[in-house]
């Protein structure tokens, strides 16, 4: 962006990095969608009275928009796509403490220690009450190496030991088995094993297990936060979008039918989905009285019965399915499939989360040309781009990814600039915009 002109660009439609680690990929932990300096440069670049359009995760959505606004923005509202595909990523809390079985000896030692304390108790006291040396209360409460410079091993006591400590401090009933020795299961040099205390848990649900059946951590992510935002005007609305084209909605442009599904909306909005002329001419819309259709909202939805549900009335919403294969996969061309080289992806392709069925509903990277992760319907994009771009307007995308905007952009009448630091994804994005504009125009895609 810093090698664009002042004040060049109509709009900017983009989809950052979400910065949470998206399966393992490190451009999308990167922190660079929270950069101040990255939206100063979109701020520069913009005309007074330009559109932001940023997607961003609901968990750092604030993030990125502060800086958005700490660039100099206005921040005018917040669009929700709404959607049902979301996967839970939650840990099932019952399981986990099954599966950690118990009170640790390192956490019982710390108990054991505090209620000695708070009963006003010596270890000597302790002992001569549970019939034991004090020497045994030491290793409960301290734990004890085998050796000078060995590690800590924590002591379990024995179940006789266990119940006089009961009647004495209420000793925690779920604590681990005594089962076995191990050593450094934990591999942080702590070492549970010595004696009586065991490493492998009792098999089965614990008592604070049971107690917490039916909790997690996470909710299903159904919804995805788009910050819509406008560099400050050069006077009036109608000033600046005099002088500038900018500064405005495409109301009418984006108006949703009270039918079901992107086909009427695109019939209403006067648009022919159907590929029928590779010219990126602007697209040209007529409107009668009965077409006009709802005004455009902030809520937008994939069509599913999950998203839907819970709207009123799903109608007055912008539809569009998700991306599937067909939009992704739309451009063959000359890419071959393959996992791209780790040296020019940032070793993102090596990972095993982008063989996860949830990563392109069951395909392997060995199987797609568009192996971009994030890909969003081409559909959703040219609305996006549609609403905030004047007729013929320039779309800017700083984080191209798969080319989704740029390809909108083309689709919408648009010209486009796009910056993407993957050389694999810079490629792909080129091969789909040039699919897009068809053979008479693919010379103009740089």
């Amino acid at each position: 962006m810093a090698e664009l002109p002042d004040a060049s660009i109509d709009a900017i439609v983009s989809d950052p990095p979400y910065e949470l680690g998206f399966m393992g990929k490190r451009w999308d932990a990167s922190g660079i969608a929270y950069d101040l300096e990255v939206w100063r440069q979109a701020f520069r670049v913009l005309k007074p009275g330009g559109h932001l359009l940023a997607f961003s995760g609901s968990r750092t959505y604030h993030r990125m928009t502060c800086a958005i606004e700490d660039a100099g923005f206005d921040i005018r509202d917040q669009i929700m796509w709404v959607y049902g595909s979301g996967f839970p990523k939650s840990l099932d809390v019952s399981k986990a403490i099954a599966k950690a079985g118990g009170t640790s000896p390192a956490e019982t030692a710390c108990w054991l220690r505090e209620q000695r304390d708070a009963a006003g108790l010596t270890r000597t006291e302790v002992a001569e009450r549970v019939g034991c040396t004090e020497a045994s209360v030491r290793d409960w409460e301290e734990g004890r190496a085998r050796a000078e410079g060995k590690p800590v091993e924590f002591i379990v006591p024995s179940e006789d030991y266990r119940a006089r400590l009961e009647a004495l401090f209420g000793y925690p009933k779920d604590t681990r088995e005594v089962t076995g020795t191990s050593t450094n299961r934990r591999g942080d040099g702590t070492v549970y094993g010595v004696g009586l205390s065991g490493i492998l848990r009792g098999s089965g649900p614990t008592e604070h297990a049971a107690a917490w059946k039916g909790w997690g951590t996470a909710l299903k992510p159904a919804h995805e936060p788009i910050c819509m935002a406008r560099k400050p005007l050069a006077g009036t609305v109608a000033a600046n979008v005099l002088r500038y084209g900018t500064g405005a909605i495409n109301v009418d442009g984006c108006r949703v039918t009270s039918g079901d599904g992107y086909t009427d909306n695109a019939v209403t909005q006067g648009i022919n989905t159907a590929r029928t002329s590779y010219a990126p001419a602007v697209a040209r819309r007529t409107f009668e009285p009965s077409q006009i259709g709802r005004w455009p909202t902030n809520v937008l939805h994939d069509g599913s019965d999950e998203a839907t549900e819970g709207l009123r009335e799903a109608a007055r919403y912008f539809y569009t399915a998700k991306a599937d294969r067909s939009d992704r996969e739309e451009v063959i061309g000359d890419i071959p499939r393959r996992i791209p080289p780790a040296v020019e992806c940032q070793g993102d392709f090596d990972k095993k989360g982008l063989n996860s069925p949830r990563a392109g509903a069951g395909r392997t990277a060995r199987d797609l040309v568009n192996v971009h992760p994030t890909v969003k319907p081409t559909e959703l994009m040219r609305y996006l781009v549609r609403m905030v771009t004047p007729p013929g307007g320039l779309v800017l995308d700083p984080f191209t990814g798969s080319g989704s905007t740029g390809r909108a952009a083309m689709l919408e009448g648009m010209r486009f600039v796009g910056c993407e630091l993957s050389p694999e994804y810079a490629e792909i994005a080129r091969a789909r915009i040039r699919y897009t504009l068809g053979p008479m125009f693919a010379h103009l895609v740089e």
